[in-house]
């Protein structure tokens, strides 16, 4: 064990801490991540994660809104309902959406994206396990299955498609791969595609910003290359479930009654 490591290991019980009193249901709103709440088929999760996820950059307030305008002409199924969208349906329903710098047509374009790959595969899950297996590692399989979604949507080249291979810290993605995967109070899981121990680190300027003060990482820059180093830390303190203390480490810097610099104390002081 080095160094590095050791001083790792020391940060586990308070965050274990942070776990048991924050990741619960009760600290979700306002998140993007209670729309899947309403689904209780895995089928219909995928897609409203998907959407969600997505659409999840800035002012919460108006994700909130956009998910809500995404996810409503879908109905309460979105997996049984979306093989059956036409595009007429899609300029009807989506004609006035605009979230941020995301267009209708993008949006459009990734439903219709979405709509391709359930009808080929029959899910998200089977068509990224299958982009998984012929590429042989899931970074690769998450860009052909992204590049799919967006050739299938003729919007190869849209604000709501994040490829690994671009180098950025693809937060919304590897977001939406948590959701689906991992299965605890608060994330509702479903995937067996993907174990939790091979996800990566969702790294938004909250989680950033505290993994620096931790000294987990010095990087300034949320790019790929800090997720891997992120999680690669994390993963020394809990192996089998590197992701396990994201949310509840989000809290902080969100909530009023919760601050980053109360985290690092605590966890320095342990």
């Amino acid at each position: 064990m080095t160094f590095r490591d050791d001083r790792l290991l020391c940060l586990k019980p308070s965050l274990e801490k942070v776990y048991r009193d924050y990741n619960r249901r009760k600290y979700v709103h306002p998140d993007p991540l209670e729309f899947l709440y309403s689904y209780e088929k895995t089928g219909d999760r995928e897609i409203a994660g998907f959407l969600a996820s997505a659409l999840a950059y800035g002012r919460v307030a108006q994700i909130l809104k956009s998910v809500s305008k995404a996810l409503s002409p879908l109905g309460k199924s979105p997996g049984d309902f979306l093989p059956e969208v036409t595009e007429a349906f899609l300029d009807e329903s989506y004609r006035d959406f605009k979230h941020r710098f995301t267009t209708a047509e993008e949006l459009k374009g990734l439903v219709r994206g979405l709509r391709e790959t359930i009808i080929f595969y029959g899910s998200l899950e089977e068509a990224l396990s299958d982009h998984i297996h012929k590429t042989g590692n899931l970074l690769s399989g998450l860009d052909n299955f992204i590049s799919t979604i967006g050739e299938w949507g003729r919007t190869p080249v849209s604000s709501l498609l994040v490829r690994p291979s671009g180098k950025s810290a693809c937060k919304r993605l590897f977001l939406f791969l948590k959701w689906m995967v991992r299965y605890d109070d608060v994330d509702p899981g479903g995937w067996a595609c993907v174990l939790p121990k091979d996800l990566y680190m969702p790294v938004d300027t909250h989680i950033l910003n505290i993994s620096r003060k931790l000294a987990i990482t010095k990087r300034k820059n949320a790019d790929l290359k800090t997720v891997m180093e992120i999680t690669n830390a994390f993963a020394v303190i809990v192996p089998e479930d590197p992701l396990k203390y994201d949310f509840a480490l989000t809290r902080f810097g969100i909530r009023s009654d919760m601050t980053v610099d109360d985290l690092v104390d605590q966890c320095l002081m342990s």
